[in-house]
C-alpha cells in the first residue's frame, strides 16, 4: 500500500461540486504507478471516479492489466473509501483476481480488501458463460 502516491493522485482531482477529491494509485510489476482522479461535471452522470480513471490511463497508455500489483484508493472519508458499484464492476473486470484493493483517507486509516469482498456477484465474462 502506497498512500503517499494515494494522495499525488489525489491532489489532481478536479471537483469543482462535491469538493471532495479521490484518488487511485496503481503499482505495476516495473514498480510505475498509475494515478487516476475523479473529475466532475456539471451533470453528475459524466463524473468519472479515480478507480476508473486510473484503470482506463492504464489500458490506454499501453500497460496490460496482468501487470497490476496492487491499488491504493484514498478519499476525505471518515473511514477508509469505498469504492461506487460501477467501480468495482470496472475493477472486477479490469483487476486481476486477487489483486490486493487499499482503502485509505486523510487519517492513515486503511482497509485491505479484494474484488470478491467488494462484489461478490459480479458479472464475470469468464464465470457466466454458459
Amino acid at each position: 500500500m502506497n498512500i503517499e502516491e494515494a494522495r499525488k493522485a489525489q491532489k489532481k482531482a478536479y471537483v469543482p461540486y462535491s469538493k471532495f477529491k479521490v484518488g487511485a494509485a496503481i503499482l505495476l510489476k516495473n514498480g510505475k504507478y498509475i494515478h487516476g482522479a475523479n473529475i466532475e461535471n456539471g451533470s453528475y452522470g459524466l463524473t468519472s471516479c479515480a478507480e476508473r480513471n486510473a484503470l482506463f490511463s492504464l489500458i490506454s497508455q499501453g500497460y496490460d492489466v496482468n501487470d497490476i500489483v496492487e491499488i491504493t484508493i484514498i478519499g476525505d472519508s471518515k473511514k477508509p473509501i469505498s469504492p461506487c458499484g460501477a467501480c468495482r464492476q470496472v475493477m472486477s473486470e479490469l483487476l486481476p483476481k486477487n489483486t490486493p484493493i487499499y482503502l485509505t483517507n486523510q487519517l492513515g486509516e486503511s482497509k485491505t480488501t479484494s474484488i470478491k469482498e467488494l462484489l461478490p456477484y459480479g458479472f464475470d465474462l469468464e464465470e457466466d458463460k454458459v
